[in-house]
């Protein structure tokens, strides 16, 4: 049986037999029923006078300092495309037990049954009395940027789309490093981005912040390579406005064609298509620069596999995948970037705060452990959820959108006891057999 199929037989009987990934458990004493004149009627209403003088409280008096909302309406679910809410709910199960795992963060999954986009907005913000933040996920290209746009103008709590812009500070970080042990520098650096959906268009927008020249960035969608003359220019202005606009601050050197016309000279590829294998091909990869850099993010199979990308000469490959090197994975991004976020009370998340989340996710690996199977550092480094936190609180109180600023020192000390309490409760839990073992598969 293939690896795939038999951890999805794993997932399928698992699930039933949980009843689902999460429950709500109370954090506070309950020794008997007279505790819940303290925790409900009559002793809440003093609490609810406090917050009614200052809506601001309400961070401090309940769990809205830690609480965010992971939000889709099942339009564009991991490789499956437009499932619907229902079936994405399993997903967004999983990206709350990753949220708490890993940042500490109380996140419950809530799916939208809306594909009108403005519906999706207002229901949104309905919704910011209650949450610290909010996380979408699993919404399809335009209407992700739309949503994403109209909701941190809007709203003032940090809002995030981690499909935009976790794979984007993912993709930059391991950028960073790879850049590092090929010896080049951003801004001189020639980089095709394959699929223009959310996961590109974003790492596109966010590689502009971070000192990129966009007339050497090519990107590469369905039709062919972009530019301001392509015959479909009036129609994305109308449609997708967002990549409109890349088309006319790229590829200044009028590249036309497709992706093996894009890829001559090039000094790295960001593959972040459809599902591979086989969508590149290695004498694709051959008409690359000295010493390329590959990055084939598809999942659940990449668009070529690596190690053709290595026969073909790719200095560096990284994939979306744990089972090979270098997983570029949004997972190393989302948890410590609210974690910091909701630490000092942030009211958005700013370019400047996924920027520095990059920086810190590359610089947590030093120059003399880089390799080129070690560009970036995985899930299982616990602590640099802990660094990355620091560095986005710091970002955040810089740039004067914390409610509450923090330094570096007091957001490590405070997002590691959090996250670390969260670890081991679960632990314990497990060990204490609380939650049953895993079922076994025949």
């Amino acid at each position: 049986m293939a690896e795939g199929d038999r951890v999805g037989e794993v997932a399928v009987k698992a699930a039933p037999y949980y009843g689902g990934k999460l429950e709500v458990v109370p954090k506070i004493p309950v020794r008997s029923l007279d505790d819940f004149a303290v925790w409900y009627t009559p002793g809440v209403a003093a609490v609810c006078k406090v917050i009614t003088r200052s809506r601001e409280r309400s961070f401090d008096y309940t769990w809205r300092w830690n609480a965010i909302a992971v939000v889709t309406n099942g339009t564009r679910v991991l490789g499956l495309g437009n499932i619907g809410p229902e079936a994405a709910l399993p997903v967004m199960e999983g990206k709350a037990l990753i949220f708490k795992f890993l940042g500490g963060v109380d996140a419950f999954p809530l799916c939208l049954n809306t594909t009108d986009r403005n519906k999706f907005v207002e229901v949104v913000k309905t919704l910011e009395p209650g949450l610290g933040g909010v996380n979408l996920e699993d919404i399809s290209s335009p209407d992700c940027f739309y949503i994403l746009d109209r909701l941190r103008q809007e709203m003032s709590i940090p809002v995030w789309h981690d499909d935009q812009l976790g794979t984007a500070g993912a993709t930059l970080a391991g950028l960073y490093n790879a850049l590092k042990i090929t010896d080049r520098k951003l801004s001189k650096s020639v980089i095709v981005l394959f699929g223009a959906g959310a996961a590109n268009i974003a790492t596109a927008r966010l590689l502009e912040k971070a000192g990129a020249d966009m007339s050497r960035i090519v990107l590469v969608d369905s039709v062919g390579i972009l530019h301001a003359e392509r015959e479909d220019m009036d129609e994305l202005m109308l449609k997708n406005p967002w990549k409109y606009e890349l088309a006319l601050k790229t590829n200044k050197m009028k590249i036309t064609g497709q992706l093996p016309e894009a890829l001559e000279g090039a000094d790295v590829l960001v593959a972040a298509a459809t599902p591979g294998p086989g969508l590149i091909k290695k004498e694709w990869i051959r008409r690359m620069s000295d010493k390329p850099v590959v990055f084939l993010l598809a999942n659940p199979v990449p668009e070529m596999w690596p190690w053709e990308a290595k026969e073909a000469g790719a200095s560096v490959v990284a994939t979306g995948r744990s089972d090979y090197p270098n997983q570029v994975n949004n997972s190393l991004v989302f948890p410590s970037v609210f974690r910091g976020a909701l630490d000092v009370r942030a009211k958005t998340i700013t370019d400047g705060m996924v920027l520095k989340a990059a920086e810190a996710l590359a610089e947590f690996i030093p120059e003399d452990k880089l390799t080129p199977d070690h560009i970036i550092p995985t899930m299982e480094e616990w602590e640099v959820y802990v660094h990355v936190a620091a560095s986005v609180a710091e970002q955040a109180s810089a740039e004067n959108v914390a409610r509450r600023p923090l330094t570096y020192d007091e957001e490590f000390a405070r997002a590691r006891r959090i996250i670390e309490r969260s670890r081991k409760v679960l632990m314990s839990l497990m060990e204490k057999q609380f939650i049953k073992p895993l079922p076994q598969v025949d």
